[in-house]
């Protein structure tokens, strides 16, 4: 039998094309030999490799791999800065190169990735398996070879050539839309030049001969540490048939369904039945790092169930507000047998709509008793979305992560009465300084099914305990100044507030005054010195989080207004971190994509290469790093929604994480020794700032293992401006 034999296929496309089942196996099981181009080299990529390799092993075959190490733009400037010199370079150059490929290789994460990767390690040592490491070189400019070819061929020379988006990954292979290209050589005419193209091309590639790109033989050093992963002398050739058939059993078993090895935890499923009590109607309203998510999917498994005795099928919509929530919910949602239509504005994704409509009308049908679709906020309220789920005639449930974003006034409308069951889930649910945005979500999703808060996560061990360290700085002189001439505006805008259309200009107005204002004391320039302070004990520590706030450190000597002038502070605080003060460093934003995030987190986590993360708000809500024991919290904000936030990015449970440890700088207008001088009337415009200051040390203080410790500096502060007045008090006018 040979490839002619087999029913081989145009285009493929995942995940409507099982891509290991329907085309490596097949293929690999007639193959003699498997050329593969995979991108970037790491021992996860061997492991998805392994797929359907034993087949072509059992023919004597032979496999030929050419990858590229993983570069940062800071190596590739590193590398070309050390061509433009000269020196030593190809020594030192190859040992670059062998440093990066090492840092790519990871302990396997199960017993399946230990088997799969012994299998391919064997592979290495017995010279069945080559690879080679291959680095675009063009005219002293350095680049990431990054091209994905494969070729496979039989005993009697028929070649498969294919090409197209797709990496060797779990992601790729399985949840994303990618698309590959397939030529067959016995096909003639242009399959056949492009087969022979493809080949030539590579076998020019694997001898060094392709202009435009240096290829490396396989590092000794990389062999050695991956062959400290062989488990055994011999190789079994049998043992993908166990993982295949939990794979198949696992593609059958697509129904919801808590598994026996996930443990839903008695508070779970409290406010799992509360919910059903109140006809799955309700909130989830946890403290970050609870199990909110898995309580909710727990939730959707018995609604399912409950529905499934009534012969009743049942929809799900699933809405989060980043794209990043889409992808770490979907990963939670395998895991109880859930596999969703994904869909919002991402390339990997493009085609969800059909796959949509395909699954509403199986639905309707009656062929299908479950269906699942999830997507970004953004995408949830477009035009093409909604039009698509008013085609569900059935039971349908909603359900909205982050829900507190749901009430405003933008999204409301979207919160329509189609859904029979609803569920929220937010760790902050009563809106900031919206009292009609929270009144509605209450009335549309229902009661709170549980409330779950941090302080009793701390007591029950469900979060780290933490020891809390507040920093007070003070503005400078020239901030100062800046902040009394914005109040002094500030507090003419709102003695003059008007009716009608003037006063929503004037309220306009207001609101970038307030901003502008709250903008010097989140950037002031003493919060520099001070975490550099403060962080020096640290320097050889890792496992570190420096949040900063979205702003600039201005430079005093230019005008404000010219922000060109000035540097953001995350920037200012990565490169006094990196630089001078030699840490390991990286920020972690929205500018860095997901694919860039997924590694620093595992940097992060393994603590060796990654010492710090520098973030803003990109951690905001739902960024898992249960790694971060030290946080250094530069970023002042008087929206408790958001600190309450970051305090939990820090409480989450990791291995060897006892404690935290949180260093917050308060930013206080000046000295308090100045201020007991000085009469109320001169002060009054510090109030407004220094009470929300306060409230957060209240808030972190409170539950900290070093409460007491704390209370001396809220006590001088509360002396110092003398906050003990009555609510009548508060509002004379001067807290502005």
């Amino acid at each position: 039998m040979s490839f002619i034999d087999l029913r081989i296929k145009e285009y493929y496309f995942s995940p409507e094309d099982d891509m290991v089942e329907d085309f490596y196996v097949p293929l690999l099981r007639q193959s003699i030999l498997y050329q593969r181009s995979v991108g970037f080299f790491s021992s996860s990529a061997l492991i998805e490799l392994s797929k359907g390799i034993a087949e072509l092993v059992k023919n004597d075959g032979h496999v030929q791999i050419i990858a590229s190490p993983r570069l940062s733009k800071e190596d590739v400037w590193a590398i070309e800065e050390g061509i433009q010199r000269k020196e030593q370079r190809l020594e030192a150059y190859d040992k670059f190169i062998e440093e990066k490929l090492l840092e790519q290789i990871w302990s396997p994460k199960n017993y399946e990735e230990e088997e799969r990767l012994n299998f391919m390690v064997h592979l290495i040592a017995a010279g069945r398996l080559e690879i080679k490491i291959a680095v675009m070189m063009n005219c002293g400019k350095t680049g990431m070879y990054h091209e994905k070819l494969g070729l496979l061929y039989d005993k009697d020379d028929n070649v498969v050539a294919f090409s197209g988006s797709m990496n060797e990954s779990t992601t790729a292979l399985e949840h994303n839309a990618e698309g590959t290209d397939v030529f067959c050589s016995w096909m003639g005419g242009g399959d056949y030049r492009r087969v022979q193209k493809k080949r030539e091309h590579f076998e020019n590639m694997w001898k060094n001969q392709e202009s435009g790109v240096k290829i490396y033989d396989f590092p000794e050093a990389a062999k050695e540490k991956l062959f400290q992963y062989r488990k055994s002398d011999e190789i079994d050739l049998e043992f993908e048939n166990q993982f295949r058939k939990k794979e198949s059993q696992r593609k059958e078993e697509k129904h919801p369904h808590i598994a026996s090895h996930i443990k839903i935890r008695s508070y779970q499923k409290e406010a799992i039945r509360t919910w059903a009590e109140n006809g799955y109607r309700g909130i989830f309203d946890m403290a970050t790092g609870t199990g909110k998510t898995y309580t909710a999917i727990g939730a959707i498994c018995h609604l399912y169930e409950n529905l499934k005795k009534e012969k009743k099928p049942l929809a799900v919509i699933i809405v989060c507000p980043f794209q990043h929530l889409v992808e770490q919910w979907v990963e939670d949602l395998m895991v109880f047998g859930i596999e969703p239509v994904v869909g919002y504005g991402n390339p990997k994704y493009r085609g969800y709509e059909k796959k949509l409509r395909t699954k509403i009308f199986r639905l309707s049908l009656g062929t299908e008793s479950f269906m699942a679709f999830i997507t970004t906020m953004s995408s949830f309220r477009s035009r093409k979305v909604q039009e698509k789920l008013e085609k569900i005639q059935k039971d349908c449930l909603l359900v909205v992560d982050e829900a507190h974003n749901m009430g405003a006034k933008s999204y409301r409308e979207m919160l329509t009465e189609k859904y029979t069951y609803r569920l929220a889930l937010s760790a902050t649910f009563e809106r900031y300084e919206d009292e009609e945005g929270t009144e509605y979500l209450y009335q549309y999703f229902g009661e709170k099914s549980i409330e779950y808060t941090l302080e009793r996560a701390i007591k029950e061990g469900m979060l780290t305990r933490y020891y809390y360290y507040p920093i007070p700085i003070y503005l400078s002189d020239e901030e100062l100044e800046e902040y009394e001439r914005l109040s002094g505006k500030i507090a003419k805008y709102m003695v003059s507030q008007k009716k009608g259309k003037e006063k929503r200009m004037l309220s306009e107005t207001l609101k970038q005054l307030l901003i502008e204002r709250s903008r010097i004391s989140a950037g002031a320039i003493a919060k520099i010195e001070g975490l550099k302070k403060a962080i020096e004990p640290y320097k050889e520590d890792n496992h570190i989080l420096v949040y900063c706030g979205a702003t600039r450190v201005h430079e005093w000597g230019f005008e404000v207004e010219n922000e060109e002038n000035d540097i953001r502070q995350i920037d200012k605080v990565t490169q006094m971190l990196g630089l001078e003060m030699g840490m390991k460093v990286a920020q972690f934003t929205s500018r860095e994509n997901a694919q860039t995030r997924n590694i620093l987190r595992q940097e992060f986590s393994l603590g060796e290469d990654l010492q710090a993360l520098v973030a803003i708000k990109c951690l905001d809500e739902g960024v898992n790093i249960p790694a971060v024991k030290t946080a250094f919290l530069l970023a002042s904000t008087t929206n408790p929604k958001e600190y309450v936030q970051r305090r939990g990015r820090v409480l989450r449970l990791a291995k060897g994480k006892d404690f935290a440890y949180i260093y917050d700088f308060v930013t206080l207008p000046r000295d308090l020794e100045m201020v007991k001088c000085m009469l109320p009337q001169e002060y009054r415009y510090d109030k407004a700032l220094v009470r929300s200051e306060l409230n957060r040390v209240e808030e972190f203080r409170r539950l900290s293992e070093n409460s007491f410790e704390t209370l001396k500096m809220v006590l001088d502060i509360r002396d110092a401006y003398n906050l003990y007045e009555t609510e009548d008090e508060e509002k004379d006018g001067y807290e502005i």
